[in-house]
């Protein structure tokens, strides 16, 4: 633990579990008992450091005189404190002392209760230990289509600081204007906030974050941004995934690009994913650019794919900075073509005795197309050229099968019943 912020306590080392009924504690609740006697809790409802002692008392104050304090015991959240917790000052106070308190079951403070002999309730104080508000920081925002401000936040390195803490969103243009206040509280999270409209573009603005509770207050840094850099939209609607032909190893994904966006200068970037349909692993295409079409090549024929775009627009009216990525489309499915060519053990061609294998003349092929595959990805141009490869092959195969006697098994049927 950290050095200037107190053990949570000696009396147990972590914080023990929760009642099974735990009341809210209401300020200077139940000062007036609803036995014949009166009583009053000193310090009423303190604010105390973890780690702090306390120190407090019952002063009972009867009717008819003569009314004592013999008798009287203390419960914490509805639990009996044990007595040698306390002791009686004189006929008609019982003293209590809380060493190395840990931090408050709930936000709005404990429930110290001094009871008669009978258990009645004399007098009730709300008692809060906590810790003082830590320094807000990671503060981040974007900005949906230029319309609006989303800006979440972390609350301190350290976690909870066991009090109710307020935190505040305040922002300013930079050079002019008043503080304002966020008030569309967890937007995104329970330490975000939504600003909905009435923002100036071109200008910077100043945002920070303010914590307070009983124990003090911390401030953030400040975040200075212009709304055009921290730009996001919408997920690319209509995402299409077809199939190119007969080609089993490729799918055609086409998308319009941002409709929000359609009156404002920027870019745009995209980032195609896509998985199998028995899969959660996905596979990203990053190197879309600004195109609204790419081929996905080299999947497997006849399978299910699911595929997703995202859009990042950038530059907009000349931003520098990179853009921030919209949420992912939702999934389209789409298939491959069956494979049509025999597999292992079903009557694939082998080159004859005496001639020159086409092995090496293959691998070149295949080597040729991974490079163009992996260099121009969607490339109109060069799937042009694989098209063309592709053709080329599947017609010099299909030569190559009737030069060698080898016909599809209807023509051989044909074949077949021509020679009976």
């Amino acid at each position: 633990m950290p050095a200037g912020r107190p053990s949570p306590g000696a009396q147990s080392a972590r914080r023990p579990p929760p009642l099974p009924l735990l009341l809210l504690c209401v300020l200077g609740a139940s000062r007036a008992g609803s036995g014949a006697h009166t009583a009053v809790i000193t310090p009423q409802d303190p604010t105390l450091l973890i780690g702090s002692s306390l120190q407090a008392t019952c002063s009972v104050h009867g009717d008819p005189p003569g009314a004592t304090a013999e008798g009287l015991y203390w419960t914490l959240n509805g639990r009996r404190l044990p007595a040698e917790l306390s002791r009686m000052l004189n006929a008609s106070t019982l003293a209590l002392v809380l060493a190395n308190l840990n931090g408050s079951r709930q936000q709005s403070g404990d429930n110290l209760v001094c009871h008669a002999r009978d258990g009645s309730i004399l007098a009730g104080s709300c008692l809060y230990v906590g810790l003082p508000p830590e320094k807000p920081f990671n503060i981040s925002c974007w900005s949906k289509n230029m319309k609006d401000l989303t800006c979440r936040w972390t609350p301190g390195a350290h976690g909870e600081t066991f009090l109710h803490t307020n935190y505040s969103l305040k922002y300013k243009l930079r050079w002019y204007g008043q503080d304002n206040t966020c008030e569309e509280h967890h937007a995104v999270g329970p330490h975000s906030c939504h600003i909905p409209k009435d923002l100036a573009l071109f200008t910077p603005y100043e945002i920070w974050v303010e914590a307070t509770n009983r124990l003090g207050s911390a401030r953030s840094d400040v975040l200075t941004l212009d709304i055009l850099d921290v730009v996001t939209t919408d997920p690319p609607p209509d995402v299409h995934v077809s199939r190119v032909g007969g080609l089993e190893d490729q799918l055609s994904v086409r998308w319009v690009s941002p409709p929000a966006l359609k009156d404002f200068l920027f870019q745009a970037k995209y980032q195609i994913r896509y998985r199998v349909e028995d899969s959660v692993d996905w596979k990203v295409v990053d190197d879309v650019s600004n195109q609204t079409s790419c081929r996905l090549a080299g999947l497997k024929p006849g399978t299910v794919y699911f595929v997703q775009v995202r859009c990042n627009p950038f530059g907009i009216y000349g931003s520098k900075k990179a853009g921030i990525w919209s949420e992912w489309s939702h999934p389209t499915a789409a298939s491959t073509p069956r494979s049509e060519r025999p597999g292992p053990g079903g009557g694939a061609c082998e080159p004859r005795g005496g001639e020159p294998s086409s092995g090496p003349v293959r691998r070149e092929l295949k080597q040729f197309l991974g490079w163009l595959k992996k260099h121009a990805y969607c490339s109109n141009l060069s799937f042009r050229l694989y098209d063309q490869w592709r053709a080329w092959m599947q017609k010099s195969h299909k030569t190559r099968n009737q030069d060698e006697g080898i016909l599809p098994s209807g023509r051989r049927g044909a074949a077949r019943g021509s020679a009976r």
